[in-house]
């Protein structure tokens, strides 16, 4: 159920980030999802990509420092309300987001928005228990 995702650190400098989308391009390796965050000095380019173990190692091998972390992908409705479905669910049982990003899928009316969260297996047997979709880390892959 989860998927990995790996946190790349950027120094903030104009081309680093092509850098690294060059490294996965050169590999055939595709990204699914992602999302930036930065600061003045450093970014951080988080990937979920189709092939996370070989991600990881081009990365490293040319040079970016990165972390790879379990999060949880689940299958939002596109409609008014249909994020907070989720969010209620951590909010009831206290579980504590860390971050989250969205993607749309290509064949559903629907988004993909991947989680963070300090006890992911509790947060994905909730919302298990609750009936929401936790796409499994195959989906999100391909």
């Amino acid at each position: 159920m989860m998927v990995k995702q790996i946190s790349v650190f950027l120094e903030n400098k104009t081309g680093r980030l092509a850098e690294a989308t060059d490294v996965l391009g050169r590999n055939g390796i595709n990204i699914r999802a992602l999302s930036i965050a930065d600061t003045k000095d450093f970014g951080i380019l988080r990937i979920i990509v189709a092939d996370p173990a070989k991600a990881e190692t081009v990365l490293k091998d040319a040079g970016f420092m990165l972390t790879t972390t379990d999060v949880i992908t689940v299958n939002v409705p596109d409609r008014p309300g249909g994020l907070h479905e989720i969010l209620d669910i951590f909010a009831d049982l206290n579980i504590a987001i860390e971050y989250m990003y969205a993607f749309p899928t290509i064949h559903e009316k629907r988004a993909y928005v991947v989680i963070r969260v300090e006890d992911p297996d509790k947060a994905v047997a909730a919302l298990l228990k609750k009936g929401i979709v936790v796409v499994p880390a195959e989906m999100v892959y391909t």
